[in-house]
């Protein structure tokens, strides 16, 4: 629909009913990469945005027509960078992030600490315990879809040349993989994040929003247990 003026003016494309995406060019230790912000519509025309990017007036202006921005989520202490100008901006929106983000944020709700009773039949949260970035995953039930940060990647093959040779160096070139940077130094007790990735594989979902790269439309689940393949529950 290249008149539709969420995906011409803000590049906010619908991967799949209810479910949004929104890029922002990011580099992380030199590699140029996309930050993504993923829009689920939750019971009525309730909003979350999960992960915010940068807040242009256009952006904002077609979120708004999707519904009321009810709750703003930092999923990590890596994705909140832009979370408060939204927070300024939708003062009555529910803000939920990790606990160690409490002296940078304001924090309604610490999801790493407390339940949400509002995501009742909606959202699923698994907080993956042993995993340095205090990430929490959402299950998305309407759309069947599992929405990460920093749990998996999925950033094709990008064509300028540091990036192209830091993502196969790191294993996550042209697949569905985890940074090996990550699987080197973010995890402080593998045998709990081990049970995280099993309790999440435990729910049904088809498809997968990332924090960095393209979503995966079908055939997620089997694609996120790959991601875990190497984990053991041995610390």
């Amino acid at each position: 629909r290249p008149t539709d003026p969420i995906v011409s003016v803000m590049a906010l494309q619908e991967s799949t009913t209810g479910v949004w995406i929104a890029s922002d060019p990011v580099r992380i230790a030199g590699p140029k990469l996309s930050a993504n912000m993923t829009v689920l519509r939750l019971e009525g025309d309730a909003l979350l945005l999960h992960s915010p990017v940068s807040m242009t007036p256009a952006r904002r202006a077609a979120v708004e027509k999707l519904g009321e921005v009810a709750h703003l989520y930092a999923p990590n202490t890596f994705h909140h960078r832009w979370i408060g100008e939204w927070a300024a901006a939708f003062p009555n929106a529910r803000v939920h992030a990790p606990s160690a983000l409490s002296k940078e944020l304001r924090i309604d709700r610490a999801h790493d600490k407390e339940t949400d009773a509002s995501f009742a039949g909606v959202l699923d949260e698994r907080h993956f315990a042993g995993f340095r970035l205090h990430e929490t995953a959402l299950v998305h039930r309407p759309s069947r879809s599992l929405v990460v940060a920093d749990l998996a990647h999925n950033v094709g093959r990008p064509k300028d040349g540091w990036t192209k040779f830091y993502t196969r160096t790191m294993g996550f070139y042209d697949r569905v993989a985890l940074s090996r940077v990550l699987r080197w130094t973010a995890f402080s007790d593998k045998g709990a994040t081990r049970a995280g990735v099993d309790a999440l594989l435990a729910l049904p979902f088809d498809n997968m929003l990332v924090g960095h790269g393209e979503p995966v439309l079908g055939n997620a689940h089997a694609s996120f247990a790959g991601v875990y393949a190497w984990l053991t529950t041995q610390p």
